[in-house]
């Protein structure tokens, strides 16, 4: 409060700040994105702000829409892999799927299903 505001929070037990001001003031930091330190510690995702995250949207959208056109219009688009959005905060890492082979007994019983249809 001290570094935002200038107010001493010792202030409410010296009566010159009331509970409902500390309130209103707390209120005031959650509204500033990037700048909160007390927003952070409930939400990661704060450390960016909304111009950010929208700036991150829209390059994501921009590198998408590039490697569509690239896969439509190119001879030699097998190759291509499709871009990775860029990380933003709060966000989990993404898992990497395992491969799952098939056992020979699901295999049998696949090719089994297949020739009696």
């Amino acid at each position: 409060m001290l570094e935002h505001f200038g107010i001493d929070l010792l202030d409410v037990w010296r009566g010159g700040l009331s509970l409902r001001r500390v309130s209103v003031l707390i209120k005031a930091l959650m509204g500033r994105p990037g700048r909160s330190a007390l927003l952070t510690a409930f939400d990661e995702s704060a450390t960016w702000s909304a111009q950010e995250h929208l700036t991150a949207r829209i390059s994501d959208a921009l590198e998408l829409a590039n490697f569509y056109f690239l896969k439509a219009n190119s001879s030699e688009s097998d190759g291509l892999t499709p871009p990775e959005p860029i990380r933003r905060p709060g966000q989990a890492e993404p898992e990497i799927p395992t491969p799952r082979f098939a056992s020979g007994e699901e295999l049998s019983a696949f090719l089994a299903d297949m020739s009696n249809l």
